[in-house]
């Protein structure tokens, strides 16, 4: 029962973010007198439709995607999809009815500013559809995480101002600019809206020496905002999954262990794990972590990956283990939103930057993983989940906007194309452009549910024939903060 209640959940969830996207371009279109043939929610045959004056609106049996035919945007319907299939079955136009054969209508032309803004209102949906999301989290607040509750150093850069600067995992930043900090939340709230491109830090050592303050230069993230470079707070580092034929594996960890000191060093974060890792290179190293409440140490060697271009111990992190489901934490709306934007930019930026390219495509996670996330997350806690569709809207908003063909955001670089030059965009070039690349996003679409698959599927099956119990409570989940390289394994 309650797993049926998860399952409608999670498809009301989705359902809802890509409902809001399409009625964004639905509005706007009607706002211009645009015509809309078909509104859909779901891709495939109907499960559900029925005709409104001109527009056909109907629920598809695949519960992914979703469209808004506007036969006015372009010859093909470039934006959303087609709708030919009720377009044949007579739905008709205030300007020109279904002609015999199916012949094209002649409709009245719209301008390019006009379908600019009708490509760009699904996205606009989708944040708007954030920050009520937002707004519901900032209310009634989730469970928090290490970061929302302290203000400690958990990860610092290899060659970074900050490490030159004497800056160290463990130290704890407790003023900027004069001001008091008590977590990391107000630390990046505080630098961001310095009005210098420099701040002063006052930091407490990690080994009770007396504090001092150290100047140092922000720095610009992708989406514009001023943060401290090279500097991290801490996070656990809860194990979700343990690769096969690892050194995790070889060493006996299971899903479920929190791993605490590795080669004798207290684990601050999942970047300063990483970090350590390097350094032992490859040799054997012990390691202490928690199963069950019980301590325990182990020997763990790490092995070189020629795709990420480091060395790994062949685990994947769970990060809904960094939450403290009995303190809660009420993040503005603005906060989160701002969060979920720099998380996505930061990837983007990783994924276009040839040394973090491997690293970032190997954290990247398909709809297998996003489905086992909200799966997850709505098991601990309804509002996890609202936070997360959350952060899907503003994912959804931003990757629609890329200039790419069959995206809201090669739409609008086809317009203005069009209103630069007075002229349209071939529709040949335009027909050739969406099929090539609807071709490409179906192989990536099979490739990561085949990768998300073999990674967190094919494992606990493994276990399960074997006779192993594979935990329920911690499927592997992905790390949605590349800003410093480092990936959601190692």
């Amino acid at each position: 029962m309650m797993a049926a209640l998860y399952v409608l959940a999670m498809l009301l969830l989705f359902s809802a973010s890509i409902f809001v996207h399409e009625l964004g371009h639905f509005l706007a279109a009607r706002a211009f007198g645009m015509i809309a043939d078909v509104f859909s929610i779901g891709l495939g045959p109907a499960l559900w439709k029925r005709k409104v004056g001109d527009t056909t609106y109907k629920i598809g049996w695949i519960p992914f995607g979703g469209y808004v035919a506007l036969p006015q945007m372009d010859p093909n319907s470039f934006l959303e999809g087609e709708g030919a299939e009720d377009r044949a079955q007579g739905s008709g136009s205030t300007h020109q009815p279904p002609t015999p054969n199916d012949k094209p209508r002649a409709l009245p032309p719209v301008s390019p500013w006009k379908k600019i803004i009708v490509s760009v209102a699904g996205a606009f949906g989708n944040v708007v559809f954030a920050f009520v999301l937002a707004t519901v989290v900032w209310i009634v607040g989730k469970p928090s995480s290490l970061q929302e509750r302290n203000s400690v150093v958990g990860y610092v850069a290899t060659n970074s101002p900050a490490l030159a600067l004497g800056i160290a995992v463990g130290d704890e930043i407790v003023a900027v600019d004069g001001q008091p900090v008590a977590n990391w939340q107000q630390i990046l709230e505080k630098t961001a809206l310095v009005p210098g491109r420099e701040v002063v830090l006052r930091v407490r050592a990690a080994d009770g020496a007396a504090e001092r303050e150290i100047p140092i230069a922000t720095e610009k993230a992708g989406i514009g905002v001023w943060m401290l470079p090279g500097i991290e707070g801490m996070d656990p580092c809860h194990v979700a999954s343990v690769y096969p034929n690892s050194g995790a594996e070889a060493a006996g960890l299971l899903p479920g262990d929190q791993l605490l000191v590795f080669d004798g060093q207290k684990i601050y974060s999942r970047a300063h794990l990483s970090q350590m890792v390097e350094a032992a290179a490859g040799r054997a190293a012990p390691l202490e972590f928690r199963r069950a409440g019980e301590i325990r140490t182990v020997s763990v060697e790490s092995t070189y990956d020629e795709t990420l271009k480091r060395h790994l111990i062949g685990i994947q992190f769970n990060t809904i283990g960094d939450l403290d489901f009995a303190s809660l934490s009420h993040p503005t709306p603005w906060t989160q939103v701002e969060g979920h934007a720099a998380a996505i930019f930061d990837f983007l930026r990783a994924l276009a930057t040839p040394s973090t390219s491997g690293a970032a495509a190997g954290a990247v996670g398909g709809p297998v993983l996003i489905l086992m996330m909200l799966w997850l997350m709505l098991k601990s806690s309804f509002v996890l989940a609202v936070w997360f569709t959350g952060f899907l809207n503003v994912n959804l908003a931003i990757i629609n906007l890329l200039p790419l063909p069959i995206l809201d955001g090669g739409h609008v670089v086809m317009n203005l194309w069009a209103g630069i030059t007075r002229r349209p965009v071939s529709p040949r070039l335009v027909n050739a452009l969406a099929n090539a690349f609807a071709v490409l996003f179906i192989a990536l679409f099979l490739a990561l549910t085949f990768r998300d698959s073999v990674r967190h599927i094919v494992p606990p099956v493994r276990r399960w024939i074997a006779g192993e119990a594979a935990s329920a409570e911690t499927p592997a989940v992905f790390d949605q903060k590349p800003a410093t390289g480092i990936p959601d394994t190692e």
